[in-house]
């Protein structure tokens, strides 16, 4: 998995639009609701995106993602609020007023057209560009997209990643400022999915536009997004780099849908200079956690542990916090990692991940294995009940 802070410098971050203050954002929503019937799909939605993001609109299915995205793509019209694309209300432009283009999951490619057809039909259909202005911009699209050869194939005879890659070529022609995809990669297998997420990032780079993807899979917006929004139940929950959403959620809802996590639960018993102390009934020692909200003492709290940040021995840790005893109840080989479940004293089940390397000072951790648990202080975060 690559996030945001590992596929781009960190020159380049430093002058991303979202850290700068003074930057304008292209796409402003503003309160937007929208229904269908009797079912409230978007419950006042406001979100900024900037120029050259690579923005993901993640949640699982029926939170209002795709609604949201056709909304922007003028596929339908708010009940309420508004939709500002460079300043100017497209709140009920229809799609062709829009400088907006969108790839739809299923692609829909004319399968009576060549692949040199498909993408130079909206040129052709705008009456903007000249015969030559048209072939100099498929071949350019081409290129970009690495089909040069593929012209005069029909749909029905390339692979899936193919005609996702002409899908993408025809959006692109007509140099719209946003890009929409709608699940893009939805219907390729893993690995051809894992390479085309790069092919993609790669893509938005060289063509500098705003993309804006749809997607339920945590991981594909993980690697693909420089921001994205955690969506449920037709509200944003979060939004942020991948890498603060995973690292710092805002919410249980947000936490358990990015990533694995353990939460514990228990009260607020002291407060200990930057940490909080808590009760928690699951561990053997207290809790303790970075201190960063003010929640008084006694306040029932949750607190998040990602599994890879808890440590897992076969001999009791000499800590005073953040330590539990349990043993292995199954264990999930992934190749480079294994997810051990451990069943605590208390009854409580766990995860912990642990990268697949030779344990030279233990012996190896098995079903049934008696093991002690600790994480770091750092490596826990409150969440309020």
């Amino acid at each position: 998995m690559v996030n945001s802070s590992e596929r781009f410098p960190l020159e380049r971050r430093l002058e991303d639009p979202w850290n700068n203050p003074h930057e304008k954002p292209l796409i402003r929503i503003e309160g937007v609701s929208k229904s269908f019937g009797s079912t409230k799909t978007l419950d006042n939605v406001s979100l900024s995106i900037y120029r050259q993001e690579f923005f993901s609109l993640l949640g699982p299915s029926g939170c209002g993602k795709t609604t949201l995205l056709r909304l922007l793509g003028g596929f339908e019209t708010p009940d309420t609020g508004k939709i500002f694309i460079d300043n100017i209300d497209v709140s009920q432009t229809p799609p062709y007023g829009l400088p907006v283009n969108m790839v739809f999951q299923s692609y829909a490619l004319f399968p009576h057209m060549s692949v040199e057809s498909n993408i130079a039909f909206e040129l052709q259909q705008s009456g903007k560009w000249s015969r030559q202005q048209i072939r100099d911009r498929v071949a350019e699209m081409l290129d970009l997209v690495q089909l040069t050869g593929f012209e005069t194939r029909k749909p029905q005879q390339l692979s899936g990643g193919q005609c996702q890659r002409v899908a993408l070529a025809r959006a692109l022609a007509n140099e719209p400022k946003v890009l929409l995809l709608d699940e893009p990669l939805g219907a390729l297998d893993k690995g051809l999915r894992e390479k085309t997420q790069f092919e993609l990032v790669n893509i938005q780079e060289k063509v500098g536009a705003t993309f804006i993807m749809v997607t339920h899979d945590q991981e594909e917006a993980m690697t693909m997004s420089s921001r994205l929004g955690v969506m449920d139940h037709g509200v944003i929950r979060q939004v942020g780099t991948p890498g603060e959403v995973y690292e710092y959620p805002n919410s249980l809802s947000v936490s358990r849908f990015i990533g694995s996590v353990n939460i514990f639960e228990g009260p607020i018993s002291g407060i200990d200079g930057d940490y909080a102390l808590i009760q928690c009934a699951d561990t053997d020692t207290p809790l303790s956690v970075g201190y960063t909200a003010s929640v008084p003492l006694g306040v029932q709290v949750s607190v998040a542990v990602r599994p890879e940040k808890m440590v897992m021995s076969q001999n009791p840790f000499p800590k005073e916090h953040n330590t539990a005893m349990g043993v292995v109840k199954d264990i999930a080989y992934l190749g480079d990692v294994s997810i051990y479940y451990v069943q605590l004293s208390s009854g409580k089940r766990v995860m912990v991940t642990e990268t697949n390397v030779v344990r030279l000072a233990e012996r190896p951790v098995t079903w049934d294995s008696e093991v002690f648990l600790h994480w770091g202080s750092e490596n826990s975060l409150i969440l309020v009940i």
